[in-house]
């Protein structure tokens, strides 16, 4: 139970979510839906970058560590990383949240 209430703080929140959910790519493949959905994933890729953990110690309330793992390189091979990056400063900048000076 400690273990679940400690990685809880690295989970986005509902308003994080639907920021980020837009400029997530559509699902190019078909078949069997996921077990995990995107949000648990990302949010496993998000506890492992913030605690520098290896890939094997990613809890499993945010799916197995293949799947994780397999999500983040599927998605920087592809580029989707940048493409959110640049998304959300569109976004921030946009809001005049940022100051590009």
């Amino acid at each position: 139970m400690a273990t679940l209430a400690v990685t809880r703080r690295f989970d986005l929140t509902d308003a994080q979510w639907a920021r980020l959910e837009p400029l997530l790519p559509a699902p190019s493949r078909p078949g069997r839906p996921s077990k995990w959905t995107k949000r648990q994933l990302i949010d496993g890729i998000r506890w492992r970058v913030r605690v520098g953990a290896p890939w094997r110690d990613v809890p499993e309330c945010y799916g197995s560590w293949q799947a994780v793992y397999a999500l983040f390189r599927r998605w920087q091979r592809a580029g989707v990383w940048q493409k959110i990056l640049t998304g959300l400063q569109a976004l921030a900048d946009a809001a005049e949240l940022i100051t590009w000076q």
